[in-house]
């Protein structure tokens, strides 16, 4: 058997499951069939070297493309999709006994479909990847460059969207007040505003294009900015007056900010809030990062 022969046999033995998720993510129709497709030509074209699961890089590479689609869509504005919505039974990886929000969203049917529409492209996929694939959030962050906690959010948000309790818009009424609030606080340079808006475990992450950039403004007054971060009063310090130009701003669908640059961002602030305080908080610099997230101004 050839190394071709076998990749091809690997991938008809995922080839369902692939097919499933890319109609979750897209509904059915030529367009699931196409991103499928595409993500055999891939693995044709590159082999499977140094790949330790490949049903895993599959289903990245399958999950992006989906991105890519709904995001096409978006700028498109394209009209609704059918709602011939295959079945797909909600289970874990080992067939487990499904978590209570797999079955949430098992239990919706082609009904969700008009729920999925609604939501941002990264939001959609958490969902449908978490709730209803069961996949984990650390291998969902990685395939958003966003961290765990992040893609937890997303999933979050979807979910209370499904629910009918999200607003309209996409995050909630307290997340916009807590943003704006730690906006106005790093603005004002007001370090114990900052701390008062953050849980005390707080852990604040930067990608590395950040990370230089700001390592070059140092010599400018800029704060000291590291890859991680955590507690109150050391993210609270990193973050006074660093936000002075950024602006409100739905990040995946959630509220957030964004530093822009010529009318493009430049640099997108992610914000994870639960209950009353910001848990997580991410600085996204990185060109390739930023073209996986979507972003919606929104007015002060």
């Amino acid at each position: 058997m050839t190394d071709n022969d076998w990749l091809a046999e690997r991938f008809e033995g995922d080839r369902a499951q692939l097919r499933a998720v890319a109609s979750r993510m897209l509904g059915p129709g030529p367009e699931a069939d196409d991103v499928v497709q595409e993500a055999w030509l891939r693995l044709s074209r590159s082999g499977a070297e140094g790949v330790a699961n490949l049903t895993g890089w599959l289903t990245t590479v399958v999950a992006r493309l989906c991105l890519d689609v709904l995001r096409s869509r978006r700028a498109r504005s394209d009209e609704p999709l059918s709602d011939d919505w295959p079945e797909v039974r909600a289970a874990g990886p080992t067939g487990a006994e499904p978590e209570p929000e797999l079955l949430l969203a098992d239990s919706l049917g082609p009904a969700l479909l008009v729920v999925l529409d609604s939501l941002a492209p990264a939001e959609r996929l958490a969902f449908v990847l978490h709730d209803i694939f069961a996949v984990p959030f650390d291998e969902i962050g990685a395939m958003i460059g966003r961290s765990p906690v992040a893609a937890r959010q997303l999933a979050s948000r979807a979910r209370r969207r499904v629910r009918g309790a999200g607003a309209a818009e996409g995050g909630t009424a307290r997340e916009r007040e807590i943003v704006t609030a730690f906006l106005a606080a790093s603005r004002q340079g007001d370090l114990q505003g900052l701390i008062d808006l953050l849980d005390p475990d707080v852990v604040l992450r930067a990608d590395g294009a950040a990370v230089e950039a700001a390592a070059a403004n140092r010599a400018r007054g800029a704060p000291e900015l590291t890859r991680e971060a955590r507690g109150a009063r050391l993210v609270a310090a990193t973050f006074s007056g660093r936000a002075r130009m950024a602006k409100l701003a739905l990040v995946d669908g959630g509220y957030g900010a964004v530093f822009s640059v010529g009318g493009k961002p430049w640099a997108v602030f992610g914000f994870s809030v639960v209950g009353d305080r910001i848990v997580e908080l991410e600085i996204m610099t990185d060109a390739a990062t930023l073209e996986m997230v979507e972003i919606a101004t929104v007015d002060s």
